[in-house]
């Protein structure tokens, strides 16, 4: 198995790779040299029983979804606008079950939760939200709901998109759609993401009480008006580990999120945003750079010009990004910082971040080769390490937990077993 150490990089590159690419063995957010190793296949490997890599049809205007070892198509039954569309399950590249779409809109997102696989996209021509859901066995229709739907525990929280006005936001099960509890309907709310989808919602008014509710029940956690006698204007708040961040125009006020009273304040201008680092909190500036913070004070640890954005957390590194275009997530340069210090510990020039379909701890980057060929590797970051995993050919990939698909030139899509 070929391994790109990160803390030894040099300025040995490759210039192609085996056409075969290796089988190797080993375990979801920016630069100066590479090591691209050559690639190494196992002599003595035993043909799996199932097969490693294989094609689905797709299409004009089909997009392809990983979830478990399954992908899911989904693509329009004709060329004419406005048409509907429909789900193709595929496992080991048989086709397990099709189902219609009840509205023709693009589908953005499709997800496996207990038995049943969600699709969620634009319900036609007004642009306004549904959720499917469909039988994961056999593809039959559930239930749909004229809302986006987000993953929150074991069940979804439902946004309505329709209508004038603010409306309740529900917490759903997923079986059959049936309503758990509602949320006040007012504009005022917004959700608190994390790896594992919605975790905690907020109630943040220009003016008054802000609120914390519990994703999974409801349940309202603290309330406290933190700018008591002021003149109502909109707020930024989002949260961090056991924080509540306000962002200003002249840097970023802490409260303690479980009793909303007030932490520290720190001077940070231009500041863009605040997310957890491990042991620090990470403030990206608009104009790029970031800062590392010490959530118990918001003393400034260390600083950096050129990165921003943190796209993974794990063992006391950061995986960071560049935006020097438009190479998505992390733009178009990769590094992995010390979370501690903000030291560079390797920089990856050329390396992608793959789509991830799924929440897990699995991170692809792949790198261009030439020939429309992709070298895939898998990030481990407290190891320091990243273990080459094969090569693939298409664009747009995506992976899950235990498949990557990417589109040919043809228009169908090419999925791989991950090892």
């Amino acid at each position: 198995m070929a391994v790109i150490d990160l803390g030894e990089l040099r300025d040995d590159v490759a210039s192609d790779a085996p056409g075969r690419a290796p089988r190797a063995v080993g375990r979801p957010f920016r630069v100066l040299v590479v090591l691209l190793v050559a690639l190494v296949t196992l002599a003595s490997a035993t043909p799996p029983a199932r097969p490693a890599q294989w094609t689905v049809p797709g299409g004009t205007g089909a997009s392809a979804f990983v979830s478990g070892d399954r992908v899911y198509v989904v693509r329009p039954l004709d060329w004419r606008p406005g048409a509907l569309r429909e789900v193709v399950a595929y496992r080991d590249g048989r086709e397990r079950w099709r189902s219609r779409l009840p509205s023709p809109g693009e589908v953005v997102s499709v997800w496996e939760m207990g038995d049943r696989v969600l699709a969620a996209g634009t319900n036609g021509p007004d642009q306004a939200w549904q959720t499917v859901a469909l039988e994961a066995a056999t593809g039959r229709l559930s239930w749909r709901q004229p809302a986006l739907g987000y993953p929150a525990g074991d069940a979804l929280l439902l946004q309505p998109t329709t209508g004038s006005g603010p409306q309740e936001v529900r917490r759903v099960a997923v079986a059959d759609g049936r309503t758990l509890w509602t949320a006040p309907a007012t504009p005022d709310l917004r959700f608190v993401a994390g790896p594992a989808g919605v975790e905690g919602l907020l109630v943040v008014p220009e003016t008054g009480e802000t609120v914390v509710l519990d994703a999974v029940t409801g349940e309202r956690l603290a309330a406290r008006d933190l700018h008591p006698g002021e003149l109502p204007t909109q707020r930024r708040v989002l949260t961090a580990g056991d924080l509540l961040l306000e962002i200003r125009e002249d840097g970023v006020a802490a409260y303690q999120r479980e009793t909303l009273r007030s932490r520290w304040t720190a001077d940070l201008p231009l500041l863009d945003y605040v997310d957890t680092c491990g042991d620090v909190l990470c403030a990206s500036r608009q104009t790029g750079g970031m800062w590392g913070l010490d959530p118990a004070t918001g003393a400034v640890r260390w600083a950096t010009d050129r990165w921003f954005g943190v796209i993974r957390t794990d063992g006391g590194r950061l995986l960071v990004g560049a935006g020097d275009g438009d190479g998505g997530i992390g733009g178009d340069h990769l590094a992995v910082l010390d979370a501690d210090d903000g030291r560079l510990v390797a920089d990856l020039p050329g390396w992608a971040v793959v789509a991830p379909n799924e929440f897990g701890d699995r991170l692809f980057l792949t790198r261009r080769l030439g020939g429309g060929r992709l070298l895939l590797a898998e990030l481990d970051l407290p190891g320091g390490r990243l273990p080459v995993r094969g090569v693939l050919s298409g664009v747009d990939c995506s992976a899950g937990r235990a498949l990557v698909v990417c589109r040919d030139r043809d228009g169908d899509f090419a999925v791989r077993r991950l090892p």
